[in-house]
This record gives structure tokens, sequence and C-alpha cells, in this order.
């Protein structure tokens, strides 16, 4: 028998004692007062004498961290998930039958307290408890340490354990909960309306990617879960909703990464009578307050645990000096508006280090392409070569803030095109630390151009594209009874999180991101 097998049975012989004794070891409630947190936010400052003077009288409910026991004496870390308060047990003030449930405590036990507010000799803010009931009997043991959970894998695997073991985890999506409010608060403010539209289509669409595919029994269709929300959002503009969003879950069948996940939430708004310039605008706003909002906040935090008497010192200073200066790995990046805008072809051309007359033709694209040993996109032509070439030489140097406009119409089905230059449309991407965070473009409303558009998507299919668009007659229809001129946006909420958390893998900002199903076998604690 393994240590932790042996360790999970003496927990499940103490666990039928009790029972047997006629203790609840799985009670129904615990009428409480406060939570370890805000009993530090409401007496975090008071003195020994303050709280003596109050007698404050607490019940108390958490889980058991730490235990260090003293004799008649048991002193216990009781923890809500955010920080703790210490436990003062003395024997002489408990009931026999209490005092023996203290002795049998493990770490990772969840239980009630009732006592009085003390500072012990130490100056720490502690209950002196007059009474312990058992909660629940943790039948696997903590971490090593309550610090110690470092793999990663298992981490990502047992998210419940590495909040438990890792306490700055918690913060991160704290974090991304600010996030959330935060975009909502800033466009409910401007009139946007939030919708839902539906996450099971008969055509994936609104995107270039491959979908999941699954089957409804009762219809017998194949449907798609969605790759986007933004051809249902655009039919509500030519409802007469002008301005529209939707916080929406989306999955594409593609690789992983520590940046791509198959299931990942996104922001799309569409704004009526705005165009793409105007969105770069609106950009810039949002996510400079949220960053402000995050930094008010004191929430971007490391998810390994750090020390922070031996944080970076330079960070600090950045931080305290300006609070849209914002670390990110090795970077400090800096959001102070206004940022900087490239064309595609700029950046290839400053960023890139490619001479301009790689930039010609097709040709020339190819054998550029090829001087990189980089592939070509089967069907490509130039829009797609030129993207290639693009995502090659310049996508990682895009570390500060940089909206990249002008793309080629080829890759850009659902956008409008310049006016002066048909090869190219009015579309944004956003980058920042080195990865695209925002796609906008100034809306195709013509339905016949968008019919052809999606034509010339079936060829690219036929070609060898997997993940070219299909044709949606009815979105196409819809155009037909007009849709106003109109800017829309995503926003990759996983990786602006990652962004304003300071986080390196978009794993570290999805509770529980998608892993292989573990091995089969005997489960460890079965009996």
């Amino acid at each position: 028998m393994s240590e932790l097998e042996q360790q999970i049975l003496n927990r499940r012989r103490k666990r039928d004692a009790l029972a047997e004794a006629g203790v609840p070891v799985y009670p129904n409630r615990f009428l409480y007062d406060l939570e370890a947190s805000d009993i530090h936010a409401r007496w975090g400052t008071a003195s020994a004498d303050d709280l003596a003077a109050e007698d404050v009288t607490l019940r108390v409910p958490g889980r058991i961290t730490a235990i260090r026991n003293q004799g008649k004496v048991v002193f216990a870390d009781l923890h809500d998930g955010r920080t703790k308060v210490q436990l003062f047990v003395r024997k002489n003030d408990l009931a026999e039958d209490v005092w023996a449930l203290v002795s049998d405590l493990d770490l990772g036990d969840i239980v009630g307290t009732a006592g009085t507010l003390m500072r012990t000799r130490m100056g720490e803010l502690s209950l002196k408890v007059t009474d312990v009931t058992l909660l629940t009997k943790a039948l696997r043991p903590m971490p090593e340490k309550w610090s110690g959970l470092k793999d990663v894998e298992t981490r990502y695997r047992q998210r419940y354990v590495d909040l438990l073991a890792n306490p700055d985890v918690r913060r991160v999506f704290e974090v991304r909960a600010r996030v959330m409010r935060g975009i909502r608060r800033f466009l409910d403010d401007r009139g946007f309306l939030e919708v839902e539209t539906p996450m099971m289509q008969s055509l994936a669409g609104g995107a270039v990617a491959r979908p999941f595919k699954t089957h409804h029994n009762a219809l017998d269709i194949d449907l798609y879960l969605r790759i986007a929300p933004e051809l249902y959002l655009k039919r509500l503009l030519v409802g007469g909703m002008p301005r529209v969003y939707e916080i929406n879950r989306n999955f594409r069948n593609e690789g992983i990464s520590t940046r791509h996940n198959p299931e990942f939430t996104m922001l799309e708004f569409y704004w009526a009578y705005a165009d793409h310039d105007a969105l770069i605008e609106l950009t810039e706003e949002l996510i400079v307050g949220l960053a402000e909002d995050v930094a008010k906040a004191g929430d971007t935090t490391q998810a390994e645990e750090v020390d922070k008497a031996e944080a970076d010192e330079a960070d600090d200073q950045d931080r305290q000096a300006d609070p849209l200066v914002i670390p990110y790995g090795d970077h400090r990046i800096d959001l102070n508006r206004p940022w900087r805008r490239l064309t595609v072809k700029e950046a290839v051309l400053t960023l890139g280090g490619v001479e301009e007359a790689a930039l010609a033709d097709e040709a020339s694209l190819r054998a550029a392409l090829a001087v990189r040993h980089a592939e070509a996109p089967p069907g490509a032509g130039y829009g797609k070569l030129l993207m290639a070439l693009f995502e090659e030489t310049v996508e990682d140097q895009l570390i500060q803030p940089t909206f990249i406009t002008e793309f080629p119409t080829e890759v850009s089905p659902l956008a409008k095109q310049k006016p002066d230059d048909p090869d190219f449309t009015e579309r944004f991407e956003l980058y920042l630390g080195g990865m695209e965070v925002a796609n906008a473009f100034s809306e195709l409303n013509d339905p016949d151009t968008q019919a052809d558009r999606f034509r010339q998507q079936l060829a690219a299919r036929d070609a060898g594209d997997d993940e070219a668009h299909r044709f949606d007659h009815d979105y196409v229809r819809a155009l037909e009874f007009g849709m106003p001129p109109a800017g829309g946006e995503g926003i990759g909420i996983d990786r602006l999180v990652m962004l304003l958390a300071d986080q390196p893998s978009i794993r570290d900002v999805i509770l529980f991101p998608l892993l292989r199903p573990e091995a089969t076998g005997e489960d460890n604690g079965a009996t």
C-alpha cells in the first residue's frame, strides 16, 4: 500500500469512528457570522485592547490549512480561500468530546468554529475557540505544503486542488471577473444591449475556422458548435437593434497551445453607423479603463506564489509611477494612448525585415516564404501569401499595443473593402504581448458582394482550405432587407486576462482547460 493510500485509509477510519460515535460528519449547514477575509477587513488593524473592549464573539467556517499542536494548546489556520485567521484552541476551554475532535483534525478538514477575537502575544489576529463543529472530513491529504502544488498538468486537471494549494490562483480569476464586469459596464453605459445567440448552429459561420460537429437526434440534423456569433449579431442590426454585444463561448477544432484553447470566451459587439476607425478609439478606451480598474483593485498577481518582499523593484516602481505600464513576462507593456498603427504591408517591411520587392506579386511572396522555410497556405492568392509572411516575420514582435490595419480582401470575407483599393479592407487586428487580442472591421453590408465573397470562400474550400467560410443563404437574405453601415469587433477575453493578470498561458486563466482524459486504472482512494 502506498503512502497516499495509507493516509486516505487512516482518514476514512477517523471519519467512520466519528460517525459511529454519533458525530455528524457531513452536516447540512452551519450558521456563521463572518469568514476569515471579512474578519481581517473589519478588525485587521484593531489592537489587542480594542478587541478586548469590544468583546467580539463570532462563528467562523473554513478549511484547516495548518495545525501546530503544543500539548494542551493547539494553533491552527482557518482559511476561506482568500486568507486565514488563526485559531487559538485550549483544552480547558472545550468540552471533552470537542477537544477529542480537535485532536483528530487533519489538514484539509472543513470546520465551523465559535469563539472570541483576540490578538496573541505575537500580535496575530486570532479566534480564541470555545466550540468546533466538523463540517466535512477531507479524505485526501492536501499537497505536501500549502503552496506545494507545482506540477502544471496536475494544477490544470485538478483545479480544485490548485485553488486550495496556491491562493494566488484565485486572484487571477478575480481579475477575470473584474474584467467581465468592466466590459459590461463600459458597453451598457454607451447604450449597447447585451444579447444571446445560438451556440448550436446548422452552419458554422462568422469566422474562418474548423468547427466541432454534433448531431441532434430529434430533428435528425447535423449541427455545429459556433465558431463565432457574428452573423447572428449582425442580423440584429438588420432588425433595428443598433448597438449589441455578446460575451460568448466559442469552439474551434484546432490546435492547443499557450495561446489557444478549443473552447474560449469572446466579446463581440456591433455598432450601427460606425466604422473601423471609431472602433479603434473605442477599443483603446475600453482596454485602458479595464487596466486602470485592475490596477486599482491590486489584483494583478502571479499565479505562482511569490515573496512580495523580493518582487522585482523595477516593476513596482513602474506600477507606482504609471498604472498603465503593466508587466507581462519579461516585458513592460505601455498602454498609454495613442497606440501605434501600421498597415499589414508597413509592418512586414518595417518590422519583418522584408524587402519591398518581395511584396510585388504572388511569385515574389512565395519566394520570400520559401527563403524562410514557411509553407504557403493551400490555394493561396496574393492576400493569403502576404498574411503568411506577416505571421512568419512580424507577429511575435508586436509586444507594445499595435493596430495592424488594411488586411487583404482575400482573408476578410465579411469586411468592407477600402474605397480606393478593393484588394484590401477596412479591418484591423490589435496585438499586445506578441499575440492578437482583437479583430474588427467595417462590416460588409452589400448583399451581392457578400454573396460573391461566400462563393470565393467555397472555391477556396474546394482548393483545400478546410477552414474557409460556407455560404450562408439566410444571412445574405437578411442583408437584402438592409443592414446599416456598421463596425464590428471581437476581443479575446482569455488573452486579455492573460495580459492584465500577467499569466504566460491561456490555461492559467481558464478554470478548467481541455486536457486529454487521464489513463484508466484503479483510483488511489478506492476501497
